[in-house]
């Protein structure tokens, strides 16, 4: 039996509905993936969806870099080096790992950063100081007009 794509299908595959239970995350949840480019399916000769085994780990890949709040753009461009089929290895998971260090620390300290100046912005509650530390850092944005700048 093949899938849509062309590839064969294998008695192992799993249903959508399997995978969503194994992974504790909703069908929605792997449709979406699918739709972004994270993950793939086959179609089985009934039109479902089949998913290989290995997508259990990279849905584990895909959920972990999410708690540590990248971008499903930075995740989709991490898990291209990991082709479809094939369950992530100790390898590649230290590749994608390094690659997402620097951009996590500089996360970390900037939320530090952020930390330890609440302090001294407690009482005010306005944020609309010149100088304010967390809003406009070293009054940048002073010099192009006076008020609220930015808004959220």
């Amino acid at each position: 039996m093949q899938n849509r794509a062309g590839n064969a299908m294998r008695a192992d595959d799993l249903s959508v509905g399997e995978v969503a239970r194994r992974c504790g995350v909703p069908v929605s949840t792997l449709h979406f993936y699918e739709a972004r480019g994270l993950i793939r399916s086959g179609r089985n000769a009934g039109n479902q969806r089949r998913y290989g085994r290995a997508v259990l780990r990279r849905i584990a890949i895909i959920r972990v870099a999410q708690r540590a709040g990248l971008s499903l753009a930075e995740i989709k461009a991490a898990l291209a080096g990991v082709p479809d089929g094939r369950a992530a290895t100790v390898q590649d998971w230290r590749r994608m790992s390094t690659s997402w260090r620097e951009s996590l620390q500089e996360r970390i300290d900037d939320l530090t950063r952020l930390r330890d100046q609440l302090d001294r912005c407690i009482g005010c509650g306005c944020l609309s100081l010149a100088d304010c530390p967390l809003r406009n850092p070293q009054d940048v944005l002073g010099a192009v007009r006076s008020g609220p700048v930015l808004l959220d």
